[in-house]
């Protein structure tokens, strides 16, 4: 993917949007700023964007209301979420609210970058999705319900593949336990998401105790790998 992308960074330090500015614009990046929320907001409506970085630290305006706001007028497009590293809870909130990802604050560019390049991937495959994914040895036919890896075929229950459905319709974002127990529901005990991903791991992982498709994000969800 060529990167072209118009990107709005908002966030009210002025250092932050200096980096961002710098570092994406080296990638090829177009960086518009917003240093607050009414001025974010006025970026939106001019359009032409393809992605936003919001930091949950505002100071017109929550960070969390913003989100509800983009995601109201403007639900196709991915935004990454900025947030503290002790901030778990606003993370997981920022994602059930629709937030396609979250860096940590202080973050590397590198991670940053693979970020944005797996929201945009996302964002492309919605707008046409395949009816096949594949990431290294792993492949989900949607269409046929096939899953294999390599060329051995791999029988899941239902639900089980309920949960991996959704998973590779997400491929590369982030889902919360709610937003999993949401689209798949099996109970309302997030114990029961935590057996059928165990079960995944143990018919598709090449090591079970050190996945490479389904990755955890402590204490907010999991994520399903999209190719490198």
């Amino acid at each position: 993917m060529s990167a072209s992308a118009n990107i709005l960074v908002i966030d009210d330090e002025p250092p932050i949007r200096r980096l961002l500015r710098t570092g994406l614009g080296t990638q090829g990046y177009a960086i518009v700023e917003a240093g607050d929320a009414a001025a974010a907001l006025a970026c939106l409506e001019a359009g032409g964007l393809d992605l936003a970085i919001l930091d949950l630290g505002l100071p017109d305006m929550p960070g969390h209301v913003v989100l509800g706001m983009i995601r109201e007028r403007w639900p196709d497009l991915p935004v990454l979420v900025l947030s503290s590293r002790d901030d778990e809870r606003g993370k997981v909130e920022a994602l059930d609210l629709g937030a396609d990802d979250y860096v940590t604050k202080p973050f590397g560019m590198n991670e940053l970058l693979a970020r944005i390049r797996a929201a945009l991937r996302h964002r492309l495959a919605m707008q046409g999705e395949r009816p096949v994914f594949r990431v290294d040895e792993l492949s989900v036919d949607l269409v046929r319900r096939i899953v294999r890896v390599g060329e051995r075929e791999v029988k899941l229950s239902p639900r089980e593949y309920d949960f991996l459905r959704v998973l590779v319709q997400h491929a590369g974002k982030v889902l919360t336990h709610a937003q999993l127990m949401r689209h798949a529901p099996a109970s309302s005990d997030p114990q029961y998401l935590r057996v059928y991903i165990r079960q995944l791991r143990q018919k598709l992982e090449p090591d079970p105790e050190r996945p490479r498709y389904l990755l955890t994000e402590t204490g907010v969800g999991y994520r399903l790998r999209t190719p490198d």
